[in-house]
């Protein structure tokens, strides 16, 4: 048990907040022992992963636990298909990379997502057209009041947007310990999604198209568009793609004809990052925060930022989207 800790360096945004204690768990004998701590103690504790999808605005005056339980294990079964188990703790990126290389496919659209893999479900990571709920088998996770392990199937999790049951309904009673995938021996494909299909033909130089090469696309498009945490303090998209219902949509639509829009369940989805763009914040700069030149999804520490600064940053552009489209932008990341 760490005392005082800068949570700069664990965190992709590098704010300097503090944590007044800080403990890394890499099974489950240690996250019950530092959920112990914090009980006996009365205080409050927050488990974090990556660091990729957190912006604290204070000093934390609890336990921060960091998520290190690792491990992965693959199962075989039939009609080229095989069960991926993995630690909660893992890298995201990593873990797909792990999978590619072995010849397990479905997750390569997801290449260079932040975060660890016990992440993944919680919001339902997704890009390129792939979620994590589409190859999504069960989880297990720690009831934190009993301390019993419990197996969550797809049904359980209740998917949607960027959204899970343990985000909202069961949102801090369970700790995800594990996730288990199930992929593919032999591929499917998505390329119908953005820029993948032309970024893939140009890497393939007439090789046939392959989910190593989906992969490679998906991570030269990611690195083109999105700044790096180790260069720049972000924490990739910071708002949700919002979706209004199809009269919204045509409203706007008269006004803003060349609005980009894709079909979505319960209506119709707006890239969140046009709608900043519209509103004049891309490439914006106040002090030490500011919103991505290349993409206005992304809000940024140019140093020496400070939470506050962020939030009201974020909280600016939720107004002036709002007043111009009258869409109100819900944040992806999490403040603490």
């Amino acid at each position: 048990m760490q005392t005082d800790i800068s949570l700069k360096t664990l965190t992709t945004f590098g704010i300097a907040q503090q944590a007044r204690y800080y403990t890394a768990v890499s099974n489950l004998s240690e996250l019950l022992e530092a959920l112990d701590f914090a009980r006996q103690r009365q205080m409050p504790y927050f488990l974090l992963g990556g660091g990729s999808n957190i912006l604290f605005t204070r000093d934390f005056p609890g336990l921060i636990i960091h998520m290190a339980i690792g491990g992965i294990q693959a199962q075989p079964e039939a009609e080229g298909q095989v069960l991926v188990r993995a630690g909660a703790g893992e890298n995201w990126h990593q873990f797909v990379c792990w999978c590619l290389e072995r010849g397990y496919y479905g997750l390569e659209n997801l290449s260079l997502i932040p975060g660890t893999v016990g992440a993944s479900p919680m919001q339902n990571i997704g890009a390129y057209g792939v979620e994590v709920k589409d190859h999504f088998a069960y989880l297990e996770a720690l009831e934190v009041h009993t301390g019993e392990v419990h197996r969550f199937d797809a049904e359980a999790c209740a998917f949607g947007y960027r959204e899970s049951v343990f985000k909202k309904a069961l949102k801090g009673r369970y700790i995800i310990l594990e996730v288990a995938f199930q992929l593919h021996t032999q591929p499917k494909l998505r390329m119908d999604y953005g820029d993948i299909a032309a970024t893939v033909e140009q890497l393939a130089a007439g090789a046939p198209p392959s989910p190593e090469l989906v992969a490679q696309a998906v991570i030269q498009i990611r690195q083109s568009k999105l700044p790096d945490p180790a260069q720049i303090g972000n924490a990739g998209s910071f708002f949700k793609n919002p979706i209004v219902p199809e009269e919204q949509y045509h409203r706007l639509a008269l006004r803003h004809p060349n609005m980009p829009h894709y079909p979505a369940a319960g209506g119709i989805k707006i890239p969140a990052g046009w709608l900043i763009e519209q509103a004049g914040f891309k490439g914006l700069t106040k002090g030490q925060v500011g919103v991505h030149a290349r993409q206005a999804l992304v809000l940024v520490n140019y140093g020496d930022a400070r939470g506050e600064e962020v939030l009201a940053l974020s909280e600016e552009i939720m107004q002036v989207v709002q007043e111009r489209f009258g869409i109100l932008l819900e944040r992806e990341v999490n403040i603490l």
